[in-house]
């Protein structure tokens, strides 16, 4: 079963990467950038037996192995 995990910097930390991104975008002519925040994405496979255990599955990766709990969040997506 396929299963996207997004992970980004909780609202409160500072984007360094981001602000740089966004300062060249606006340097290459895409001044309408407002701001930019970076993140992760990863897509697993995993072996379940249902939309649920994979759902549960890819959470506790996410939170165990992914992604920093004090500095970011994450969502899970299970595909079709």
């Amino acid at each position: 079963m396929k299963v996207n995990v997004i992970v980004r910097l909780k609202e409160a930390v500072h984007d360094p990467q981001g602000e740089t991104i966004s300062n060249v975008l606006k340097q290459v002519g895409y001044g309408r950038v407002v701001a930019v925040r970076q993140g992760k994405f990863f897509e697993l496979t995993l072996e379940a037996s249902s939309k649920e255990e994979a759902h549960r599955l890819a959470r506790e990766i996410a939170s165990r192995v992914l992604s920093n709990p004090v500095l970011e969040v994450f969502e899970v997506e299970v595909k079709d």
